[in-house]
């Protein structure tokens, strides 16, 4: 059974360590910021100028003048800083980011990434994500494995322009946890529910695996 939003959330919620500073783009990145483990302290970023992001207010929280990148309200934790964008991308493109969460259209072996424009569509423009790719230290994919047609999304080669290149770590997608390294994809976790021969048909890019590839957990 394929992931939920809520759940890739979570599991890359896993990957953060105490200490990190961590940009959430928009989309599923976002709701990370629910998921972060008890027990570690890290700050979260959004690139229009706040440091220290919380999780998504309650009812009683909501404030229309703090928002994240994605113009959704947010709260602010404890410690938290808000300042210019100027300073935020100072922040981004000298390389203060520890991890980077974002979303993509399209991820190659390589670690190629397009994840801001399809042809013939109305684009508001590539956004911060390419200072993201650029500047951060670590980078996390969050996708689904097919598009609507049930093509791969985890490639050979990029169709579409690239955002950046050789940039991405590791890919999460609503099938599947995978690592890019040495030209291909190498399969560590498969969704609950979902076999190693779906991802397998699902991945048109080179699929590393080896031995048996455990089921998620998210504890």
């Amino acid at each position: 059974m394929a992931l939920s939003r809520e759940q890739i959330a979570k599991r890359v919620a896993m990957e953060l360590q105490d200490g990190y500073y961590v940009n959430l783009g928009i989309g599923i990145p976002t709701l990370v910021a629910n998921y972060v483990p008890d027990g570690i302290e890290v700050m979260l970023q959004s690139e229009n100028g706040l440091l220290g992001m919380g999780p998504y207010p309650s009812a009683e929280q909501v404030d229309a003048d703090m928002i994240n990148a994605g113009k959704e309200t947010v709260t602010a934790a404890t410690g938290a800083a808000i300042f210019s964008s100027a300073e935020s991308f100072a922040m981004i493109r000298g390389g203060h980011v520890d991890l980077t969460v974002l979303g993509a259209f399209e991820v190659d072996q390589n670690g190629n990434i397009a994840s801001w424009m399809i042809p013939k569509k109305l684009v508001k423009g590539m956004g911060g994500a390419m200072d993201l790719v650029a500047g951060a230290k670590n980078i996390i994919c969050t996708m689904t494995h097919a598009n609507k047609h049930g093509e791969s999304k985890l490639l050979t080669e990029c169709s579409l322009p690239l955002t950046g290149v050789g940039c991405i770590n590791k890919v999460i997608t609503d099938l599947a946890l995978l690592e890019i390294k040495d030209g291909a994809f190498h399969l560590l976790e498969r969704a609950p529910g979902v076999s190693v021969d779906e991802i397998i048909a699902k991945t048109q890019g080179k699929l590393i695996v080896s031995g048996d590839v455990p089921e998620m957990t998210f504890s």
